[in-house]
């Protein structure tokens, strides 16, 4: 597909076959009923729009978070549950005491505990489903205490919701 040139009319990405801007350098094309973003960073279509994100449960909350859910097993430390921004905590959604304990966030363990998650997850997917019937209404961020943001318990459920979506 072709990127086309934006326009200031508000309705105008509902037609299809027009674009408009979004204001963050993409633009949105209506091709018959289904609008694609087309911008620096991808193309998707709109329907890949509300899924999952994963975001630490420190930083502020943003529009684009949707349902705010925290899948940590344990509170964060130093975080008020007034203070926390969430619409769920999701705790049996969590990896085992065991597995979290074993893992320690360390780097070199990152394979494994993803692979030992999943198994985890498959063994119980029922306590996953709220969160897959969540998404299909509306984006749902995965909210974690961990100070990595690449390698923790949130980043590894995502990839296992979205293979199952």
């Amino acid at each position: 597909m072709e990127e086309t040139e934006c326009c200031v009319r508000p309705d105008y990405n509902r037609r299809p076959g027009r674009s408009a801007c979004r204001g963050d350098g993409a633009s949105v094309h209506a091709t018959g009923g289904q609008a694609v973003i087309i911008g620096p960073n991808a193309t998707r279509t709109a329907d890949t729009v509300a899924g999952f994100r994963t975001k630490r449960i420190h930083d502020p909350a943003g529009p684009g978070d949707g349902r705010r859910v925290l899948v940590d097993r344990l509170w964060p430390r130093g975080l008020k549950k007034a203070d926390a921004a969430i619409d769920e905590w999701l705790h049996e959604v969590a990896p085992s005491a065991e597995l979290r304990r074993w893992f320690g966030h360390d780097p070199a363990r990152w394979e494994e505990f993803v692979r030992r998650y999943h198994a985890e997850l498959d063994a119980r997917p029922e306590t996953a489903q709220p969160l897959i019937e969540a998404a299909r209404r509306q984006t749902v961020t995965l909210c974690f205490g961990a100070r990595d943001r690449e390698r923790n318990n949130a980043v590894a459920l995502k990839s296992w919701l979205e293979g199952r979506r």
